[in-house]
């Protein structure tokens, strides 16, 4: 073979490949972020460079800084690392095929409610504690915008798309009306990968795609610190107009025991909350089963179980069934309140959107809260609630 005819293979070959190279790159390109993810591999990724873990704090160092969101106090290196960010608000979703999902137990806060189809949703709010991996991710809902918004006016808001029809429920149009969009607003439609990835392993079973997308907390974090939010937000720290709650130190451990048990939907949903008077702790049981958190294996609890009765109806937005919800989330209500093993009659206050939901007893008196994990499950007025 002479010399031009080799000339010409080794170009012949180096154009298939530069071709064949610019056709997948472009198609990957053309993919959405949510297929980009896909292609990826996380879980290798996390065991290699290890940023896929909670972080830690020295376990020795006197506890002693309380904080604002539970009241419950750790050291002053965890206290310096929490200054240094603003409350990360993170969609998790409750549908069975979910379960068992990732740092729900490490949120100061949680919120859940219907999101459609009788199946709830959980909005988690982390400040002082870091949770590593968290998901599966799910979509932004107008009523947990205005729970957020308790949390600073720019609280970073982590969420897979949301409803957008127009009407009362475009939970994605109010992001951009409330000037969150681009901003604090973390919609993984608009970050994609590495911040957010698809692992359709995690679950150790066959989920739908739609089950399969996590982000990391302190990747999250990160995304907020190079749009300029650290503990501020347009030069005004995130708790300048937050109101914490009052908080008491546990009681000694007691006797007794008491089951709050919650229908939702159906026996698939279906939620109870046992008392351990050893630890005073509620654990939770959904679907007829502990509810385990992936990262640690640990049963989820609470310290303070708050039940907030709220209107409830149809958003009437012309989507699909009708699927929409809305709750009263301000004005006034009634409420229950579950620490130390006891109930408490009350009812909850909230102005406006951004204020936050205050709790009175029976004679009027704000509720002290026992320090610990806060997680508010909000029904409609009907809801039932059974206590035994």
């Amino acid at each position: 073979m002479n010399k031009s005819v080799l000339v010409l293979l080794s170009i012949i070959v180096f154009l298939l490949c530069a071709g064949g190279s610019f056709y997948y790159f472009s198609k990957q390109s053309g993919l959405n972020s949510e297929q980009q993810a896909a292609n990826q591999n996380p879980e290798s990724l996390g065991k290699v460079n290890n940023d896929y873990k909670a972080l830690t704090f020295d376990p020795n160092a006197p506890k002693t800084e309380a904080c604002p969101l539970t009241g419950v106090k750790y050291g002053n290196d965890q206290k310096t690392w929490w200054q240094t960010h603003e409350p990360l608000v993170v969609m998790i979703e409750n549908s069975q095929p979910a379960r068992p999902q990732s740092g729900i137990n490490a949120a100061d806060v949680t919120y859940e409610a219907v999101a459609e189809g009788g199946i709830t949703r959980t909005m988690n709010v982390f400040y002082c504690q870091d949770a590593g991996i968290v998901g599966p991710v799910r979509s932004a809902r107008t009523y947990f915008l205005d729970w957020a918004s308790e949390y600073g006016g720019y609280p970073l808001y982590a969420h897979v798309g949301g409803a957008n029809t127009p009407g009362p429920a475009n939970a994605l149009g109010q992001i951009d009306d409330y000037g969150w969009g681009n901003y604090n607003d973390l919609n993984q439609f608009a970050i994609g990968f590495p911040v957010y990835y698809r692992d359709e392993t995690r679950l150790g079973h066959e989920a739908a795609t739609e089950h399969t997308m996590y982000s990391v907390t302190t990747k999250l974090w990160a995304v907020g610190k190079s749009r300029g939010i650290t503990n501020s937000a347009k030069g005004m720290s995130w708790n300048a107009n937050f109101v914490p709650y009052k908080f008491a130190d546990a009681p000694t451990a007691g006797s007794g025991s008491q089951v709050i048990s919650i229908p939702w939907s159906g026996p698939d949903y279906a939620v109870t909350w046992t008392y351990n008077p050893k630890d005073n702790l509620y654990y939770r049981n959904n679907g007829g089963e502990k509810h385990i958190d992936r990262n640690t294996h640990k049963q989820l609890s609470a310290t303070n179980v708050i039940v907030l009765f709220q209107t409830e109806q149809n958003a009437d937005d012309g989507y699909e069934d009708g699927a929409h919800q809305l709750f009263g989330t301000t004005g006034s209500g009634k409420a229950l309140v579950f620490m130390n093993g006891k109930q408490t009659k009350a009812t909850w206050k909230k102005e406006d959107r951004q204020s936050r939901t205050i709790l009175n007893d029976a004679s009027g008196n704000e509720i002290t809260f026992t320090a610990g994990k806060m997680w508010f499950e909000v029904l409609g007025t009907g809801g039932e609630v059974d206590v035994k």
